[in-house]
């Protein structure tokens, strides 16, 4: 099972050239995770309306006496 001198440097040498190649990922250009599908006005209005629907929910069923 002998290879040739030959055969062997080009397996090196590719081997190598993997290796090299494997650490040098490009940079992107645009950075994900710091982009919010939805702005933070319309996230601010949704809260808002979420949570002054329930306060309001809330009032109303104490207003009227309970369970009612």
């Amino acid at each position: 099972m002998t290879t040739s001198r030959r055969l062997a440097d080009r397996k090196t040498a590719k081997f190598q050239k993997n290796i090299t190649k494997r650490g040098s990922v490009p940079e992107t250009t645009v950075k994900k995770g710091n982009d919010y599908p939805v702005g933070p006005l319309v996230l601010g209005f949704f809260i808002f309306v979420v949570i002054g629907s329930s306060l309001f929910q809330i009032i109303r069923t104490a207003t009227s006496g309970g369970m009612a």
